[in-house]
């Protein structure tokens, strides 16, 4: 999975947030699970 530069991502275990400064491949990850783009990203 690639992410894009400003893109929202949220844990949907802990709620946090990060928004993509740098492009790339891969998935982010945050308690273990695989983190989801939040309603409304890019």
């Amino acid at each position: 999975m690639a992410t894009k530069v400003g893109t929202r991502y949220v844990c949907t275990a802990c709620n946090a947030e990060f928004i993509v400064t740098r492009a790339g491949e891969g998935e982010l990850i945050c308690c273990n699970k695989p983190m989801e783009i939040k309603a409304g990203g890019k």
